[in-house]
């Protein structure tokens, strides 16, 4: 070590300057960095002020360079972790589609009596018993199904309370808002079709005769459905009753109870919707579907060579003629004691084809070219909606069970107006 606090090293004479410049003992002068290095007895010494100040540039280089190293890995941390995030995003985004596809399939349980609703192609509620789809809520029943629900939970009425509301609305309208041709002021409100019994209008087909409100009322939903639960916050105040008003309602078969209020001329026909209305009431509620799930893919419409289509087809006649001169029952499903969908279904379930329960013509495709077997259907009751359905028996005849006073019959197609064909097989 030197006085000068300066460390140095033994170095020859004419050495390089830092520059590159040659110089010897006391010979810096033509160096540019003489201000801060002396040549002193053979050593190269770094004056005290210039070291200090050489030491600080040092170090503010060096910050420099870290910085720099460290703006280099936050970027690449920031790089990276946009790469993650956006993978994480997408993955969530993916997870949520699934759970909300999920969430669209409602199931009953394996083994339990079914009784189907409308089945729909396009978006909406899919309802299926051991992988087997038996109908599809279209977008506006389900928003029907999602009202009812909803006023239900405002009201604080059990899930119970919400199965029978959607029961009584399956029967009464198949979850859609129906105009009635008998009270032409329904006709002025947005509806999904017209039903024509007495003057009975909206989604629970409620009479304005019979007190339970007007028609602008009674063509909304969330009034049906707070008519029907009623209760001393209901429109009517007990008059009509509602459920609530029923007294234990909570204890009673629920067809009983949705025929308690509705008094219907028909008052079994409710408890056929239970599947149905609990499995629609747990997918719309959030609820999860139940085992029966576990095979999701829609049935097939049936396919095969042009023989066996053919073979196909004779089948369908000939049932069709063995259920000839069967009774017209409203809602019947049994052999010769049937309404017209019921008909149509017996008969495809006969040649190895299940059929919804009604709408039926929702799972074929429309055609111009019709051919024995296919279906007909007559009296629209608004867009991609009829009222009757039968089987096409060629040359301008169909069979059909056509109504209570002459049942189950071989008959011009011309007799109901409006109609048109859907071929339910693949040709």
């Amino acid at each position: 070590m030197h006085g000068d606090g300066a460390s140095c090293g033994r170095v020859q004479q004419r050495q390089k300057c830092l520059c590159g410049t040659r110089y010897g003992d006391g010979q810096l002068s033509s160096c540019h960095h003489r201000s801060i290095w002396t040549l002193r007895h053979g050593c190269l010494l770094r004056n005290r002020r210039e070291n200090r100040l050489l030491v600080a540039g040092l170090v503010a280089v060096a910050g420099f360079m870290r910085r720099r190293a460290l703006v280099k890995a936050v970027s690449a941390a920031a790089f990276l972790a946009l790469i993650v995030g956006a993978m994480a995003f997408a993955g969530g985004v993916a997870a949520l589609t699934g759970m909300a596809r999920q969430s669209a399939v409602a199931c009953t349980p394996v083994g339990s009596e079914v009784a189907t609703a409308p089945n729909v192609t396009g978006a909406g509620l899919e309802v299926r018993n051991a992988g087997r789809l038996l109908y599809e809520l279209t977008p506006r029943q389900e928003s029907v199904a999602r009202t009812y629900i909803a006023v239900g939970k405002q009201l604080g009425i059990p899930r119970s309370g919400q199965i029978i509301a959607i029961m009584m609305a399956l029967q009464e309208s198949s979850l859609r808002m129906l105009a009635n041709p008998s009270v032409p002021a329904s006709l002025h409100f947005p509806n999904d079709g017209l039903g024509r019994d007495h003057d009975s209008i909206g989604s629970a087909q409620q009479r304005p005769a019979a007190g339970w409100g007007t028609v602008e009322q009674l063509m909304d939903a969330s009034y049906n459905a707070r008519a029907f639960f009623g209760g001393p916050s209901g429109p009517n105040q007990g008059s009509p009753r509602g459920l609530l008003d029923i007294p234990g309602w909570q204890t009673m078969d629920k067809g009983l109870a949705a025929q308690a209020v509705q008094v219907s001329a028909f008052p079994e026909l409710y408890a056929r919707w239970e599947p149905a209305a609990t499995a629609i009431v747990a997918a719309l509620e959030g609820g999860t579907a139940p085992a029966s799930c576990a095979d999701s893919s829609p049935a097939p419409r049936p396919t095969g060579s042009s023989g066996n289509l053919s073979q196909l087809r004779q089948d369908i006649l000939k049932f069709t003629k063995e259920g000839l001169g069967g009774r017209y029952v409203w809602g019947g499903t049994a052999f010769k004691a049937w309404d017209c969908s019921g008909y149509v279904q017996w008969i495809y379930r006969q040649a190895g084809i299940e059929l919804p329960r009604v709408e039926q013509w929702r799972v074929g495709v429309r055609t111009e070219d019709p051919q024995p077997g296919d279906l007909v259907v007559q009296n629209p009751q608004g867009p991609d909606n009829w009222g009757h359905v039968g089987i096409y028996a060629g040359d301008g005849l169909m069979w059909s069970a056509l109504n209570p006073a002459v049942g189950t019959l071989l008959h011009p197609v011309n007799w109901n107006p409006g109609a048109a064909y859907f071929d339910l097989l693949r040709r």
